[in-house]
């Protein structure tokens, strides 16, 4: 599973994480669920701005500075006093944030080469905290030199890929620019939608009414060129999104700019989208999430302090719940699978223990394609090879469950068997609490588990 949304939401998303569901009644009669698995490979701003301007989408120019030097020479080249300086970090929020070096602000104005060659030299290697970021912040690897413009007017333009229209949607408004998740909050009529037959394609007709709706009748040809041209892209691409923000009229020239985009793919197209996804930055994932997907384990990184091992999505937001339920945290979604093998079980417990925050992990199965004894097996070689020196309760129901029971019974490991949901995250969680607080007061806890309590 590819990593969930770690630039910031855009207007489309906003629009139908928070508000889907209302938005969507005017607009189409199918009762359709608009909760959807996010699958996405997410790629820097220069990318983005690569993919339009090789598509003949009018973009500022620009180039990617990895060394100081590189930096100078590109904002020498753009013959220009205005230059901005953006480094490529994938987060929201880039502007507002700092480096931990002291620097301020991801995003930098500058009038001179030699006074960009500092900032950039500061800006690399570095890493940039924000509001999305948490207190670790993103490293910099890179920083876009590009062209400052003054946008007259700024636009919202995306496609996206929408299952409550059966298909992408354009959405565009007159209101563009750093807030555009305010608007849609505080003035939705603002916001124009347009569903697109995906056999049909985009038509002249839906452009100009998008034309009309956000105010582009003046640059009519223009507008709709760059609209017909970004669902080429988007199709070509096997795009989820593709959202510029703002697209903008340049104050000194009267020409139409994207001046922001934010891009994001379909995993599953990774067989047709070779070259696109060499682009991907790992440096910007989580190395855990990255670890997990060697042994295709499903990985998400949380902030709480139960580890989760489940096999399945719906029962891992099940056992999540529970364990919210009865006051825990749950410190990760890690799903096995229906094909795991032993291995990957015991790798998935070296992913979970990875985590400091950890202090107890619950592990749910239900054995049907997935046979209770494989994972029995995984668990067992993984509390043997990583000296496991925390709780560890295992609730398993399903194939092969009584052989799984016997193989943890006769391990003589102190694993925590149960059979009652209930039970187990109940239990998960009141060792949790007494393994933290040791943690804190600096205490160190071994657990001598009554044999009464492993033969439950």
């Amino acid at each position: 599973m590819a990593n969930l949304l770690p630039r910031s939401f855009g207007l489309a998303e906003t629009i139908f994480v928070k508000n889907g569901t209302k938005l969507l009644a005017a607009t189409t009669s199918h009762n359709l669920p608009n909760n959807q698995q996010v699958r996405h490979l997410n790629v820097h701003e220069y990318v983005s701005y690569t993919l339009l301007r090789d598509n003949g989408i009018p973009v500022p120019k620009f180039n990617i500075a990895k060394t100081q030097e590189e930096a100078v020479k590109y904002a020498q080249e753009l013959n220009t006093k205005d230059i901005v300086l953006k480094a490529q970090v994938l987060a929201g929020g880039r502007g507002k944030g700092s480096f931990k070096n002291g620097l301020k602000g991801g995003v930098r104005m500058v009038d001179k080469p030699e006074v960009a060659g500092d900032i950039v030299g500061k800006m690399l290697k570095q890493y940039l905290v924000t509001k999305q970021t948490g207190a670790a912040g993103r490293i910099c690897n890179m920083v876009m030199v590009t062209e400052r413009k003054f946008p007259r007017r700024e636009f919202y333009v995306a496609i996206m890929m929408e299952r409550s229209f059966n298909g992408p949607v354009i959405i565009a408004s007159s209101q563009g620019g750093v807030n555009i998740e305010d608007v849609a909050a505080e003035n939705p009529d603002a916001i124009t939608y347009e569903p697109i037959d995906i056999v049909t394609g985009i038509t002249d007709e839906q452009i100009s009414r998008v034309i009309n709706k956000i105010g582009l009748q003046e640059h009519a040809p223009a507008a709709s060129d760059m609209m017909k041209k970004m669902y080429d892209l988007f199709c070509k691409k096997d795009a989820l999104l593709i959202e510029v923000n703002p697209y903008a009229e340049d104050a000194l020239t009267g020409q139409f700019f994207c001046l922001d985009a934010k891009f994001r793919f379909d995993d599953n197209a990774q067989f047709r989208q070779k070259e696109l996804f060499k682009l991907r930055d790992i440096s910007q994932e989580d190395p855990k999430e990255i670890e997990a997907a060697k042994f295709d384990l499903n990985y998400i990184a949380l902030d709480g302090s139960i580890g989760c091992m489940v096999n399945g999505a719906g029962l891992a937001m099940a056992t999540m719940d529970i364990i919210k339920l009865y006051g825990g945290d749950p410190a990760n979604f890690l799903d096995v699978g229906g094909g795991a093998t032993a291995q990957a079980v015991s790798e998935a417990f070296k992913i979970i223990l990875s985590d400091p925050k950890v202090s107890a992990i619950l592990v749910n199965i239900f054995g049907g394609i997935m046979r209770c004894d494989v994972i029995a097996e995984g668990i067992i070689n993984a509390a043997k090879n990583l000296n496991i020196q925390i709780p560890v309760i295992v609730r398993l129901q399903g194939t092969k469950v009584n052989e799984a029971r016997k193989l943890i019974a006769d391990s003589g490991l102190r694993i925590v068997p149960r059979d009652d949901l209930d039970e187990a995250a109940q239990l998960a969680v009141q060792l949790s609490e007494i393994v933290s607080l040791a943690k804190k007061a600096g205490v160190e806890v071994k657990f001598d588990i009554p044999k009464y309590m492993l033969e439950k």
